[in-house]
This record gives structure tokens, sequence and C-alpha cells, in this order.
């Protein structure tokens, strides 16, 4: 797509409103990729490769039951907040209490099976501990659902990146103070709690207030009806984000590990954009499902993909050609062996760029089970693969697997059910611009 029609799409003037919201998030998550990125280099140098890698193995077998916490429900909230603005307070609070439980019971899950699987282990379970912990603070995001439902994530941003830069602060201070790994963890936490308190702050200031939630029943049931796909897609996403390092830490050692998550760092740090940009226009295409043409919802569609699709490109080329020198750089001699890894792994972010794309048609279309079944699809390539791949090749065989397992999920899955091939032909449409 030539760059002058891309942006005459962005200065219709019914985007207006969607572009100014993506700049919020945009800016938040520019801090946190050069922020954050830079803390996380630093924190990885003072750690050294095996003491990074067990802080990596350990964030990641928490990333992946994490997931349950939230029980699939936030895109389902922004979109029925969209819907019946009326009954906010209902679904809201419905929602809070939702992910309470959810965070309780994913708490207790987490330590339970880090216990079994590593009897004995006592910093990876006291690590894990503490950092699922944070599944206590996650119903207080309900509050970013109601913002995201207006497309006024300025608020969400703003409470954000106080708290984050709050820890980044702190993080220097335990760096400069020699701290153990466990403080490092708990910095996470205390960023988590420090962006609830941020959300409840700005959601009364902007006349609204949480003692108006109300539980009710019948809300509950509807959601949850329709959640447990999305939770069950959203499990397997993460596992075929996370089981990568899980896998290399139980089938190789904690060095291969740190390796491997030096160069995920620099491949999932670009993962924002399209989280960014979907959050902000995916109230723009539920409403245009409803209210306007096929063939305008169908366009809207498309002309998002396209975009996503050429931002993946320029971002994954000039990264997968430079990655020995980009890992040299960051993370120094002792990390190099991360270069070639890095240059397949970032090629997984074309496919991330798509899987995130595509989720606003099946949410639109009401058809989470079909979201379910490629994420599913997905996983079970990339646990056969790096079963077969890992011992032979380590990282490497590992990246392989992932940049598969994307492709399978993010694209190549939708050509297989009759109900989803409505995407997979706009996905198509949508490579023609590169042409």
């Amino acid at each position: 797509m030539p760059v002058p029609k891309i942006l005459g799409i962005i200065k219709e003037k019914s985007n207006q409103k969607i572009v100014f919201n993506t700049a919020w998030l945009f800016s938040e998550q520019i801090l946190r990729m050069g922020v954050g990125l830079f803390i996380g280099i630093w924190v990885a140098r003072h750690l050294g490769v095996e003491d990074f890698g067990i802080l990596s193995y350990a964030g990641s077998f928490t990333a992946i039951f994490s997931i349950m916490a939230k029980l699939g429900l936030p895109s389902l909230i922004v979109r029925e907040v969209t819907h019946k603005p009326e009954k906010k307070d209902q679904i809201l609070g419905t929602a809070f209490f939702l992910q309470l439980l959810g965070g309780v019971f994913c708490l207790c899950l987490t330590v339970l099976t880090i216990s079994a699987l590593r009897q004995g282990d006592e910093l990876i379970i006291v690590l894990v501990t503490i950092l699922s912990a944070s599944n206590i603070l996650t119903p207080f995001a309900t509050v970013d659902l109601w913002f995201q439902s207006q497309t006024e994530s300025r608020y969400s941003v703003i409470s954000r990146n106080c708290s984050f830069i709050l820890t980044a602060i702190a993080r220097i201070l335990f760096i400069q103070l020699n701290a153990p790994l466990v403080v490092f963890a708990t910095a996470i936490l205390i960023e988590i709690g420090i962006s609830a308190v941020g959300f409840i702050s700005f959601y009364q200031k902007t006349g609204h207030s949480i003692l108006k939630w109300r539980w009710n029943r019948a809300i509950a049931s509807s959601l949850l009806r329709e959640s447990w796909p999305l939770m069950l897609s959203g499990f397997t996403v993460m596992i075929y984000m996370k089981i990568d390092q899980l896998m290399i830490g139980q089938m190789l050692d904690a060095r291969s590990v740190g390796l491997y998550a030096a160069a995920a760092r620099i491949s999932e740090v670009w993962y924002f954009i399209p989280t960014a940009i979907s959050t902000s226009v995916a109230p723009k295409i539920y409403a245009t499902k409803i209210n306007s043409s096929k063939k305008d919802y169908k366009r809207k569609l498309e002309n998002f993909l396209k975009i996503l699709y050429l931002i993946s490109i320029f971002i994954s080329l000039p990264i997968s050609l430079l990655s020995n020198p980009i890992i040299s750089i960051l993370f120094g001699s002792e990390y190099l062996a991360a270069g070639t890894i890095l240059a397949i792994h970032i090629w997984a972010s074309l496919f991330v760029f798509m899987l995130v794309g595509t989720s606003s048609w099946f949410i639109a279309e009401k058809l989470p089970h079909f979201a379910l079944m490629r994420n599913s699809l997905g996983v079970i390539v990339n646990l056969g693969m790096n079963l077969l791949l890992i011992p032979m090749y380590g990282g490497v065989g590992a990246a392989i697997s992932t940049v598969v397992s994307y492709a399978v999920a993010g694209f190549i899955a939708h050509s297989f059910f009759p109900r989803s091939r409505e995407i997979f032909m706009i996905q198509i449409r949508a490579f023609k611009m590169i042409s």
C-alpha cells in the first residue's frame, strides 16, 4: 500500500480518536522499550547468563499460568461495555470479582505445580511464588478495560508509566546494592501494585467509582460461557511464547535459558506495537461490525492488517541481518552466542502481528473457539519441534520452532476451517500491498 494511502486512512475524521489513543499507548511502550530494555540489559549483564536464565525461567513459568487469571475476559469486557454502556457498573463489577477468584486460583495452582516439578529447588519456588502473587492484583486492571472501551487509554498509560519509572529507579538501586534475585522479582510485583493504585485514582477523578460496581450472576454466566475458549486460547498462546525457555531449562541448563532469553528480549520488545494498535482499533471494528456494511467492515480489517504487516517487516529484516553486533553491543561478549538465535527468532514478529491483528475479527464474529483451535495447533507444532530440535540445536532449534508455530497459528491454520477462511482471504489481500 502506498504511503499516501496509509496516511489517508489515518487522517479520516472517524479515526482521529483512534490515532490519538494509539499515540498514548505507543508513548508508554516506547518508554518501556527504551528504558525497560536498557534496565533489562543492565540487569542481565549484572546477573550473568546463568542467574539471568534462572530469573527468566521463573518469569516464563509464572507467565504461562498468569494468563488464566484473566479468564479470557478483557476483550469481551471491552466489547460488552462498548455495546452496553448503561450496564458498565454491573459488567465491570462482575469482571472484577471473577478475575479476583481467578487470581487466587492461579496463585495456588502455580505454586503447587512448581513445587512438584522442582522439588528441593527453593530459589525457583520462591521466585515463582513472588511473581505469581501479582495475579491477586489483576482484577484492578478492569479499570483499564473501561478506558479502552472509551478510547481513553491515556489514563492507564500515565498510571503504568509512573509505576514503571519508580520501579526502574528501584532496579538501578538494586544493581548498585548487588541485591539478590528475589529482590529483582519483588520489583515486578511492586510495579503492578502501583499501577493498580493509579487506575483507581484516575477512575475516581473521571467521575466514576468502583464502589458502584456490582456483581451480576446473569452477566457472569454469559461472560464465562463465551470466555472459556478465549482463556484457553490465551493459555495456549502463552505456552508457545514461553514454553521454549521452560523446555530449554528442563532439557539443557540455566545458561542456555539465559542466552535464549537475551535474544527473545530483543524480539519480543516489539510485540507491543500490534497490541497497542489493536487496543485502539478493536472498539471501532466491533462498532463497524454492527453499524456498517459488510464491505466497510472487511475494508477496515484489511487496512488494519496491511499496516501491521508492513511494520513487522520493517522491524524484522534489519534486526535479522544485524543480530550479532546487536547482541554484542547490548549484552556483551558473554551473550554472543545469542546472535544466531536472534536472527531467526525475530521473524516470529511477523506472525505475532498477524495473530494479534486477526484476534479482533474472532471476537467481533463471536468465534473464540476458532481462536482456541488455531492456537492449539500452534502449541502442538511448537512442542513437537522443540522435542526434536532443542536436543540437536539448543536455542537455535527453539527459535526455529517458535517461528514455525506462530506461522501455523497466525496464518496457516485459518485456511483449515471453512468459517475462518474469510479472515484468511483478508490476510492474503493484505499481503498484496507488499508487491
